[in-house]
């Protein structure tokens, strides 16, 4: 058995995910969800990802793929590949949470998504991967609105299709 894997992402309308490695966006309805579904598990990202929050998250085991066998930072595990960050964590349930090559890597991996929607584009560097509806399909929608800025968006999960359960 190994780590059940989920993607967490925010995307845009043309699946943009950053800029100049920051959120091109202010969503708090998403920050907030990202925390409920992430606390207690283990997260994995990669530098530039975890350069861009800027400190371990909090009650969740921050682990930071990076080809720098020498960098450290306090709360965090880094590994040097996807492989390893899997073998890490074992059988545990774990968030991978960007950028965009940790993404490419793992959506092979991966057997859900928890992609934010939001009904805007914005201006953006750094996008996901396009999703392939013949190999994920949408198991939940939830769509809303942000009072904070206007924008609609949706919590949108997808299953890997033919996986498993």
């Amino acid at each position: 058995m190994s780590a059940t894997l989920t993607i967490v992402v925010a995307i845009d309308a043309e699946r943009g995910i950053g800029v100049d490695n920051k959120l091109p966006w202010h969503l708090p309805e998403d920050l907030a969800h990202f925390k409920r579904v992430t606390s207690g598990h283990p997260i994995i990202m990669g530098r530039k990802t975890f350069d861009s929050i800027g400190r371990a998250l909090p009650n969740r085991r921050n682990i930071v793929i990076t080809r720098n066998a020498n960098w450290r930072h306090e709360g965090v595990e880094a590994v040097p590949s996807l492989g390893a960050a899997v073998k890490l964590v074992g059988e545990a349930s774990a968030f991978i949470i960007g950028g965009a090559q940790i993404f490419n890597d793992a959506i092979a991996l991966a057997e859900r998504m928890i992609v934010t929607e939001i009904a805007h584009t914005f201006s953006c560097d750094t996008f996901f991967p396009a999703i392939d509806h013949n190999a994920w399909a949408q198991s939940a929608r939830e769509a809303y609105h942000s009072d904070a800025n206007g924008y609609a968006y949706a919590f949108v999960t997808y299953e890997k299709v033919g996986r498993q359960a």
